[in-house]
């Protein structure tokens, strides 16, 4: 329960093992739904599928015997809009609440069924009066679909934030950390539209937000939701949340890995405040990626491979790449046996995001580290630390 007549009827998923099909879950994943109980009833998005049966005996059991008015869609993404299609034939006088581009798209989920007549499209301003509740619309285009609303009850304060402030992990499993698996989730899910989370945040500060719903993850309230804010702030405009240095590496054969850890130690020695190291071929690329947004400076350290550079360094540039990755400081380490073409190759891609330094020396090794290798290390961790 989120009040007396706003009621929680989300399911957790703990079977699920990567979200979207990419994204290690240990914990499970939430599927937020509610049900806001009033002259007109309103439910708020589905659920997935996969929790399907679960997720419809919840339906029932609020909906106590009433029949549902409106469906408001937030968000088209099948692991909250799956059940659309069920909803209308089972509710035949329930009207669906959606963005316009959510309804072009309502052919692309679900074929063959007939809308028409049935659909109420809203738009930024827009209001939808309950009884005692009344719903207004935000839009929230790309965070992180372009047909993306959000929406905010005023008699109790409520934002239903869609994909906007959620985390990895279920319901059930939830503790005190949130930021942990929310960083990781905002910068895997919503990190490349900063833009566009900054714009909905100024519409926010607009309202008194006493409660934030989002799809994925436990409602925030109080201190707790002022925490939230300000670290989506940091995150929306790309500024480090921490003071540290994150050290990422593709070895192949443990050279690069020795290089990599070496400079570890020789920042900490230097009295670095942080040092993250990770091993790219071994790590959870969604963490690496993570991390990489947390802190200021990155060193990304890879061997050469087929005149390029090691596959993990690869993916995690791009990865980096195609996250609108930017104002960040890098240092480089390279390592080829003949012919060492990694550096070049992640210097092409470092310079190609906005606002990223490159901190010379570049440092190349042949195989296996060396004396003269360590002092080029010792010249790179010293203009780090500053």
């Amino acid at each position: 329960m989120i009040s007396d007549t706003i009621k929680y009827i989300g399911v957790d998923d703990l079977d699920i093992d990567l979200f979207e099909s990419q994204y290690a879950v240990p914990e499970g994943m939430s599927y937020n739904s509610y049900l806001i109980d009033d002259e007109q009833i309103a439910v708020l998005d589905t659920a997935d599928c996969r929790k399907g049966e679960e997720w419809k005996a919840n339906l029932t059991k609020a909906l106590n015997g009433r029949q549902p008015d409106y469906l408001v869609a937030h968000h088209m993404e099948p692991d909250h809009a799956a059940l659309i299609a069920w909803m209308m034939e089972t509710y035949h006088h329930v009207k669906l609440v959606c963005s316009a581009q959510a309804a072009k798209m309502l052919p692309n989920f679900f074929e063959g069924v007939n809308f028409e007549g049935r659909v109420v499209i809203v738009k930024e301003g827009d209001t939808l009066a309950l009884g005692q509740h009344t719903l207004h619309f935000i839009g929230a285009a790309m965070v992180h679909w372009p047909e993306v609303i959000m929406s905010y009850e005023s008699t109790e304060k409520v934002l239903f934030s869609a994909d906007g402030f959620g985390k990895f992990g279920a319901l059930v499993n939830e503790t005190d950390d949130w930021a942990c698996e929310a960083r990781r989730y905002y910068f895997n899910i919503c990190g490349k539209y900063g833009s566009q989370v900054q714009s909905v945040l100024k519409k926010a500060a607009d309202i008194d937000v006493q409660t934030i719903c989002p799809l994925h993850g436990p409602e925030l309230q109080g201190a707790a939701l002022k925490e939230a804010v300000r670290l989506y702030d940091i995150w929306s405009k790309y500024e480090p949340e921490s003071e540290g240095i994150f050290i990422a590496y593709a070895s192949i054969h443990g050279g690069t890995a020795k290089a990599a850890e070496h400079l570890a130690e020789l920042l900490r020695e230097k009295g670095a405040k942080k040092v993250v190291v990770s091993d790219l071929c071994r790590s959870d690329m969604a963490e690496a990626i993570e991390d990489a947004f947390r802190y200021p400076t990155v060193v990304v350290a890879a061997s050469s491979y087929d005149a390029g550079v090691f596959p993990p360094m690869h993916d995690f540039l791009y990865h980096l790449q195609i996250k609108n990755y930017q104002k960040r400081r890098f240092g480089i380490i390279e390592n080829g046996s003949w012919a060492p073409t990694a550096g070049r190759t992640m210097r092409t891609m470092i310079e190609a995001m906005k606002d990223c330094e490159i901190v010379e020396p570049m440092v190349s090794i042949r195989s296996r580290m060396k004396a003269e290798d360590e002092a080029r290390l010792a010249q790179l961790a010293e203009i780090l630390s500053k």
